[in-house]
């Protein structure tokens, strides 16, 4: 048998981090003994893994150095001084976090003593940083889960792990363009890779309850993900205030977690919009919520190719997605759903109209008679792993 490691931060409440426990779901455990590493031993999908692979204990530095500051312990001054010397010597998010692994981090954590015959680092950054210094393999994957240019990767950074890995994957047609026009040189290696979304398992999971924090007496607008910048949750509450002084009757919710949580509280409070803009936190489940919810709203700011949406259409759930660049990829505009401009204007407006008319009725038809599950994608993932293609 085989032996594979998968690598990502932490199993959180994320499009990758589904991604990343569907294909487990899928992959043959009678071909391969799987590791599982997270730099952070913890994630409402956590308990989601198969029974059968095994979640590696986090190494100590990782864990203190990608944990608070608290919990750092002797590895406090590293990473505090780390992280000052990355604002001062790098612009964007993604290059601090290189420049900190590269001058700081790096040397402070061990090797893994394993050698495995193929590792994945399941994202990019600190995690393609970690699979290429840190781990013992044969052969050597990523898989970047977002449009590299708009997520603002760093090319100088990544350069030089990418020129060794064997194979660059990604999620969409969109994306492996970009990462092909950015590093021509890898183009060869360059694969597009659907995210593994079962149907079979999102239907079941989806009947497992009827959320009772949903009101019955008012639309419900829902949307998942993390509480950042890429989600544009700023603009769904402004799209909300809109909607709101529309005289529309609605609650939306949002599930998830993240480092905007504060900003979006107050954001809430300033624009009036308590009372039908609730931030439900995590939830182990979300399969009821998109079933059971009137409008599925998407407000980023990009994506790579988003998980959740391939869900929603499974769910038959109506989508309004904002136009970020690889929305096109997933949502067929009238059919699957609406595409809306990146404003709260415009959001509003597509919320409006897929509740008016018949609006909603057509999309969930359209959804209804067709099939968006994607098991038969796993052979690609052996491929890969196998390295045959």
């Amino acid at each position: 048998m085989k032996k594979l490691l998968f690598v990502i931060h932490s199993l959180g409440f994320g499009g990758a981090e589904r991604s990343l426990i569907n294909l487990l779901h899928e992959l043959p455990k009678d071909q391969y003994e799987v590791d599982l590493l997270l730099f952070q031993k913890k994630g409402a999908f956590l308990k989601q893994v198969p029974s059968w692979v095994r979640v590696l204990d986090t190494p100590k530095a990782l864990d203190r150095l990608y944990g608070s500051v608290k919990t750092a312990g002797s590895y406090a001054a590293v990473k505090l001084f780390g992280s000052c010397f990355a604002r001062l010597m790098r612009k964007t998010r993604k290059a601090r976090r290189a420049y900190r692994w590269q001058h700081f981090y790096k040397a402070c954590v061990e090797k893994l003593p394993t050698h495995y015959d193929t590792a994945v680092a399941y994202v990019g950054t600190e995690i393609l940083y970690y699979v290429g210094d840190c781990v013992s393999a044969d052969r050597k994957l990523v898989w970047i889960h977002n449009d590299y240019r708009t997520a603002g990767y760093s090319r100088e950074d990544d350069k030089p792990y990418l020129e060794v890995f064997d194979a660059i994957a990604s999620v969409s047609d969109e994306c492996v363009r970009v990462l092909k026009e950015e590093f021509p040189e890898y183009a060869a290696k360059t694969f597009y890779v659907e995210n593994i979304t079962s149907s079979a398992r999102v239907r079941t999971q989806a009947e497992a309850f009827v959320p009772e924090d949903l009101r019955q007496d008012v639309c419900s607008i829902l949307s998942i993900g993390r509480l950042s910048v890429q989600k544009g949750f700023d603009l769904a509450m402004e799209a909300a205030a809109i909607l709101k002084q529309r005289g529309l009757s609605f609650c939306w919710y949002v599930i998830g977690t993240g480092d905007q949580k504060q900003q979006l509280e107050e954001k809430r409070r300033s624009l009036g919009i308590e009372d039908c803009f609730i931030l439900l936190g995590t939830r182990d489940a979300p399969y009821p919520y998109i079933k059971n919810c009137t409008v599925f709203a998407q407000t980023s700011r990009f994506e790579g190719k988003s998980v959740v949406l391939d869900e929603a259409k499974i769910l038959c759930a109506p989508i309004v997605t904002t136009a970020y660049p690889t929305a096109a990829d997933q949502i067929a505009h009238g059919r699957e759903g609406l595409v809306t401009g990146m404003t709260p204007e415009e959001i509003a407006d597509g919320i409006e109209q897929m509740l008016a008319g018949d609006t909603r009725q057509t999309v969930c038809q359209y959804l209804a008679e067709h099939e968006y599950g994607n098991q038969k994608e796993i052979q690609k993932y052996l491929h890969l792993l196998d390295a045959s293609l």
